[in-house]
């Protein structure tokens, strides 16, 4: 979850002198926790682990360091990203990170305090790194695609299948779908307008017509050294959606960084039932 941040003064160690149990009781009075002697242990060990690792670093390890204890303490007393912060610079003001570091834990909560690789939030975050490291957008990771479900055996049973509507040619499963939070429906698009928007109707906001979805092993070609393009059937090249580096807006409003989009339009959902056998088709 953490990298090398650069270009961060070096306020000295950062909350590193907590080495007895009369300290670590003192820690208990100012933050509040209800700490076991046992995790009185851990906790010290932690931070002498902490300080070992700051001394093999750069001076850039402060920011670090208290990234990493603000993430120690939203695991193990499971607080909110600015609980556990604000109650490590109540001890000590100075404790600073940087925006990036910040960006990271919050992303970490939103996962409930796991590196979940298989989270939409973080497989986003993942793909909106690629840029920074690949600006050319040439050798990328193989992890980065989902698998072609064309080239393996069948999912999980509970697991959506999404077939090119012209050909039947199956394109991706349902766990490579990255949903987002609805958003502004036509308002988001006022910017778009010529003439003064119209006033929004009441009601339910612009449906989503396209599926947001990672990369899968067969956009591969299509995606290497260009920001943006179409997304077509590799096997009868029937137009399925578009892609954007920098982003495209769903129907809903939201903006999408960087965007695969399917349009619903142009793929069936296949779901296999077991206890009938074949799959049976939704359109």
């Amino acid at each position: 979850m953490v990298h090398n941040s650069k270009g961060v003064r070096d306020e000295g160690i950062i909350l590193l002198h907590v080495g007895s149990i009369s300290e670590a009781k003192g820690l208990k009075q100012t933050l509040g926790l209800k700490f076991t002697i046992s995790r009185i242990l851990l906790f010290g060990f932690f931070f002498l682990s902490v300080a070992i690792f700051y001394f093999m670093l750069s001076h850039a390890g402060v920011s670090r360091s208290v990234a990493v204890m603000t993430a120690f303490l939203m695991k193990t007393e499971q607080l909110s990203f600015e609980k556990a912060y604000e109650n490590l610079q109540t001890i000590q003001p100075a404790a600073k990170m940087n925006e990036g570091f910040e960006w990271q834990l919050k992303l970490y909560q939103a996962m409930g305090c796991e590196v979940d690789t298989s989270s939409a939030v973080y497989k986003q975050y993942r793909l909106q790194k690629v840029t920074e490291k690949y600006p050319e957008l040439r050798n990328l990771p193989q992890e980065l695609f989902a698998v072609d479900p064309t080239t393996v055996s069948p999912g999980p049973n509970d697991e959506v299948l999404y077939k090119c509507r012209k050909c039947r040619r199956s394109l991706f499963r349902s766990s490579s779908i990255l949903d987002h939070k609805e958003g502004s429906g036509p308002v988001a698009f006022a910017h778009k307008r010529p003439a003064p928007a119209l006033p929004r109707i009441s009601g339910s906001p612009a449906p989503c017509t396209s599926h947001f979805v990672e990369p899968v092993q067969w956009m591969e070609p299509a995606l290497l050294g260009v920001m943006d393009g179409q997304l077509l059937c590799p096997k009868c090249n029937a137009k399925l959606g578009s892609f954007n580096w920098y982003g495209e807006q769903c129907s809903c409003g939201r903006w999408i960084t960087p965007a695969f989009q399917i349009h619903k339009n142009r793929v069936d959902e296949v779901k296999a039932l077991p206890a009938l056998g074949p799959p049976t088709r939704r359109a």
